[in-house]
């Protein structure tokens, strides 16, 4: 008797284990879900980038806060990233290098669904700033394949793998529970794994 109470026991915290990874799980695997299709028909689906170019003076102020000019790749001062936020709502991320030479600052500003970069003749003051956005599905795509995202989404990923892990293998157990009372269990499983091992050998090269 005790055994069964200790057994049950640790089933219904498998099971809650298991609701619980689902959950969190849920709205992220339907999102990689549809990236997955999209990407894997990326060549027909049709994309339309909107360039936006802007072109502005930095003020005196701001480039004699360049001091000394950087060489080489090296992030941008402070005075001069805050300036592109409140003027041109262009958020550079700390740590994010330019390229200082020849009298000119050049940044490029990946990002995910699109790119961007930004130029400037650190004589004259004068600056060209370039966004290239290529709409939602390539932005979700991006997200998809972590590309540009950052360290945040980067984390997200690294966890939200570790919740659909545990959701399989909680689901697992209680396949394992279940298939004495239901003969299609172990079947169905098989199918996951010979169907693509099948669809890899004799069609992927």
């Amino acid at each position: 008797m005790a055994n069964w109470k200790t057994m049950t026991r640790h089933l219904g915290t498998l099971r809650q284990w298991h609701w619980v990874s689902s959950a969190i799980c849920l709205v992220g695997l339907a999102l990689f879900a549809f990236t997955g299709i999209t990407l894997n028909h990326a060549a027909i689906i049709p994309t339309n980038p909107v360039i936006t170019e802007l072109e502005r003076d930095v003020p005196a102020d701001i480039l004699a806060a360049i001091d000394p000019v950087p060489e080489g790749d090296a992030p941008l001062p402070d005075a001069l990233r805050d300036w592109l936020s409140d003027e041109l709502s262009v958020n550079v991320r700390p740590g994010l290098d330019g390229e200082w030479g020849d009298g000119e600052l050049y940044l490029s500003i990946p990002r995910p669904g699109g790119d961007a970069w930004l130029s400037l003749d650190l004589e004259d003051g004068f600056l060209v700033y370039e966004r290239t956005d290529r709409g939602w599905i390539s932005y979700l795509n991006d997200l998809h394949k972590g590309r540009d995202t950052g360290v945040a989404w980067s984390w997200f990923i690294d966890i939200f793998a570790v919740a659909c892990f545990l959701f399989s293998i909680t689901g697992l157990v209680l396949l394992m529970r279940d298939a004495p009372t239901r003969p299609a269990t172990w079947p169905s499983v098989a199918l996951g794994l010979v169907i693509p091992l099948l669809l890899i050998i004799l069609f992927v090269h």
